[in-house]
């Protein structure tokens, strides 16, 4: 419940400090006393929209606080806790308006935003009026509003949750399908990809090998004919091996004949066979190094060519050209094993709908019959409240094939004023009245099912007098056992009923007006009644009547 509203500097308010109490509280006063302006701060207090005009002539800011008694349970504190606001105690919303026309806003004393002090203010707070858009209005929340009364809520989340599972199914489905189209056309070419890569069966570091390989056996194909050469020179027939080994045995025998003349030429030539033999020997060493496969050339050749011719194909180097081969194959194990999933996916997304189906056409049945039954419970309160020949309608419109998170259910509340006129949505079909004892009907019928903690009703007396107003006084008496009730009035009847009673007034001078606030006592409430009966004028006889309706409704409290 709403249990103290602090408000500086807005409008003609200067200073304003109320203690709300549970049950029904009502406030009164002559008409432009302030009792708007009160509303307007409590609603800047609940996220509506800012506004540098109501910021108190020659203030530089105004500020409003309300502040919140709620039970550890209520769904306000879940969402302070989403967005990380500590909720020990009470629940505070404070607005900042600056006269240029900045806006703050804390919840629970944290800077926050105004969408987040709107979602609590939403759940905290009820403002009904004549012409209020916003809680029993505004279609979007008769679905939420018919499902309380029913008490179905369960259903309506199982509902959800079937609905996001199936959604998600056929999301994955979807991706799954594409991944697969996608592969399936590049199925031919992934095949005839890893048959060759499969044949060719490249390995790594094949290609460096094979480039060592061929550089080396180039090389030797180079040198090869000098070798032929020097061993043309040193074995062929031209060789001057065997001339010189005829004259060193010559001339060995002749040493002998002239000692001391030939040993220096004899061991000179002696020396040189052994050079050439040396030089020989060397020769046929490199012809055997050098001796290579021409034909083992070409083949080395041919399959680095194929390998390079590979890697620019697939544009991959060589050494990856064994990895590309085995994630082909795995791709086209994917393609196989996906064309299976596909079918499994499918088959998920067929069985989701088909529950989402069974839980939304279970949940539709369950509105029709609270729609009856929320149609029968406003239709009882019309007549007290002067609406005996009008008609509420819930307007369902169910589709199977239109699937929402919500269920299937297209829901608004209608009415019809009068006998053989065309019903509509209850905003555009009742006047301004009616629509204000339609909506006290419906929160009546409601009670605390669906309700905000505080409900406010602006005015919705007015144009009414007599039997109506007493009977809508009863009414925000009933609904006030279970929430908390605030009512602007003009009818003694309803104030009459209420627990606490307020009387706003201005205050000041010609040029310096204050709009004030201050709880009444009985003797005050009975004058402040008095006033309302007989106007500016009053009489014993209104005194009298004032005194009646507050013992009346003191008896039957």
């Amino acid at each position: 419940m709403l249990s103290r509203l602090s408000i500086r500097d807005i409008v003609l308010i200067e200073k304003l400090d109320i203690d709300f109490q549970p049950g029904l509280s009502v406030l009164t006063g002559e008409t432009g006393a302030g009792k708007s302006i009160l509303l307007d701060a409590l609603s800047l207090a609940l996220g509506a929209r800012g506004d540098a005009s109501l910021v108190r002539h020659g203030a530089a800011q105004g500020q409003v606080i309300a502040v919140f008694d709620v039970p550890r349970n209520h769904p306000v504190r879940a969402l302070l806790a989403e967005n990380a606001i500590e909720d020990d105690g009470d629940i505070i919303l404070r607005r900042v308006q600056t006269a240029d026309g900045r806006t703050r806003v804390f919840v629970n004393d944290q800077p926050s935003s105004v969408t987040l002090m709107r979602d609590v203010g939403h759940a905290l707070v009820e403002i009904h009026g004549q012409h209020d858009e916003r809680a029993l209005v505004d279609p979007g929340a008769h679905r939420d509003v018919l499902d309380a009364f029913g008490g179905h809520l369960g259903a309506v989340r199982s509902t959800g949750e079937a609905w996001r599972h199936w959604r998600a199914c056929e999301q994955e489905l979807t991706r799954h399908r594409a991944k697969v189209a996608a592969a399936a056309r590049e199925a031919d070419y992934l095949r005839a990809a890893v048959t060759e890569l499969t044949k060719l069966d490249p390995q790594p570091g094949e290609e460096t090998e094979l480039a060592e390989l061929r550089a080396h056996m180039m090389r030797a194909e180079k040198i090869a004919s000098e070798i032929h050469d020097a061993q043309d020179v040193l074995s062929g027939p031209s060789s001057p091996l065997p001339q010189l080994a005829s004259l060193l045995r010559r001339l060995q025998r002749k040493a002998t004949e002239a000692p001391g003349l030939l040993e220096d030429v004899v061991k000179s030539l002696d020396e040189a066979m052994l050079s050439l033999d040396a030089a020989q020997s060397g020769v046929e060493a490199a012809l055997r190094a050098t001796e290579y496969d021409p034909q083992r050339l070409e083949k080395a050749e041919e399959r680095l060519f194929s390998l390079r011719a590979a890697s620019r194909k697939h544009s991959v180097a060589v050494d990856d050209l064994a990895q590309l081969r085995d994630t082909m194959v795995a791709d086209l194990a994917d393609l196989d094993a996906g064309e299976g999933r596909l079918h499994g996916l499918e088959k998920q997304a067929i069985a989701a709908r088909e529950a989402y189906d069974s839980g939304a056409v279970q949940l539709s049945s369950l509105r029709h019959a609270a729609a009856a039954g929320l149609t029968k419970a406003v239709m009882a309160e019309l007549p007290a409240l002067k609406l005996e020949r009008a008609a509420f309608i819930v307007e369902m419109k169910s589709e199977a094939e239109n699937r929402m998170e919500e269920g299937i259910d297209q829901i608004e509340f209608w009415v019809r004023t009068n006998p053989g006129t065309r019903p509509g949505p209850m905003m555009k079909v009742a006047s301004g009245g009616e629509l204000s004892r339609f909506l006290l009907a419906l929160k009546v019928a409601l009670a605390d099912r669906g309700s905000a903690p505080t409900l406010v009703f602006d005015e919705i007396d007015t144009g009414v007098g007599g039997a109506v107003a007493d009977a809508i006084g009863q009414r925000l008496a009933r609904l006030s056992k279970r929430v908390q009730v605030l009512s602007v009035t003009h009818a003694p009847q309803v104030a009459a009923r209420a627990a606490t009673h307020f009387l706003i007034s201005k205050s000041g001078g010609t040029d310096r007006v204050a709009t004030g606030i201050a709880e009444m006592d009985r003797t005050a409430r009975q004058e402040e009644i008095a006033r309302m009966l007989a106007g500016a004028t009053i009489t014993d006889e209104a005194r009298a009547a004032a005194e009646r309706l507050l013992r009346e409704n003191t008896n039957a409290a």
